[in-house]
């Protein structure tokens, strides 16, 4: 395996006012060709969205889009039909296929809504356009690595609007979250490929959950920090920093465990390498 770590000041983004944001890749006036995407990865946002303001309606066509919500409420309304208000813990997964329009605003009067904003290449193009919905509990990731999201046709997924299981995604992408506490260290297994190759990418990153902060993310272990080891290689993440991983393999083991004193939600993605 080999390590990239990207620290979080290293991240394009914004201070709108109304939105302030982190970008792990190129995105809107951001643009760096050593972070275009990665695998089917094409977007990470961190988004922070002020009360009673939002994105207004707009298109998107031959993209899978998700909204993973940190805290506060994510109002959702799209030309299919949807309309839903998140909240902490929910996924929305809008599979933009041939083409939908949505909007998405934080209509609460007081709090602001914090969420990860995700897009990822489908798998083919020419979809029809659909919704889902999932709930997941902040117990269910309580020192656990959680599977939140798995592609159409992996084992458990269902493609309806709403359940308790996995959320599907058009894309070879899968994500994972955790809340990971103290001391405690947890390990994921790199899943079967869906391409029958053995090489996979790995994408672990800190959320920044304490706060929005431009500057690089304290390391004097106060708050949560996060050391990822695997194939003999190490980085250790503050609050928004993260490490891309290339050169695994199917079956190999990836390690996450808390060294700071607070509280870690992490988040993962894995993906196959074409």
């Amino acid at each position: 395996m080999q390590f990239k770590y990207r620290p979080s000041e290293q991240r394009g983004g914004a201070d709108h006012g109304w939105l302030k944001t982190f970008h792990t890749f190129s995105f809107a006036s951001y643009y760096d060709p050593k972070y275009e995407s990665f695998g089917a990865l094409r977007v990470i946002n961190e988004d922070r969205v002020a009360p009673g303001t939002g994105f207004p309606t707009h298109p998107h066509r031959e993209a899978e889009i998700f909204s993973y919500i940190i805290s506060g409420q994510l109002s959702h309304k799209d030309t299919m039909g949807n309309v839903e208000t998140m909240v902490r813990g929910d996924i929305q997964m809008t599979s933009g296929g041939t083409g939908i329009a949505h909007s998405e605003y934080n209509d609460h009067p007081s709090q602001g809504v914090h969420f990860l904003q995700i897009w990822a290449l489908p798998n083919r193009r020419g979809l029809k356009p659909k919704y889902f919905t999932r709930h997941f509990t902040d117990e269910q990731k309580k020192d656990k690595i959680a599977h939140l999201v798995a592609p159409v046709g992996y084992e458990g997924v269902e493609e309806v609007r709403e359940c308790s299981g996995l959320t599907p995604i058009h894309s070879p992408v899968h994500f994972f979250s955790s809340l990971i506490s103290p001391t405690i260290s947890l390990t994921h297994k790199l899943l079967p490929s869906l391409n029958g190759k053995p090489n996979k990418l790995f994408y672990v990153q800190l959320v920044q959950s304490s706060g929005y902060n431009t500057e690089s993310a304290p390391k004097d272990g106060k708050g949560s920090l996060i050391k990822v080891t695997g194939g003999g290689q190490e980085a250790t993440l503050g609050e928004g920093d993260g490490v891309f991983i290339t050169g695994g393999k199917v079956g190999e083991e990836i390690s996450i465990e808390n060294v700071g004193k607070g509280v870690g939600e992490v988040v993962l993605f894995e993906m196959d390498e074409e």
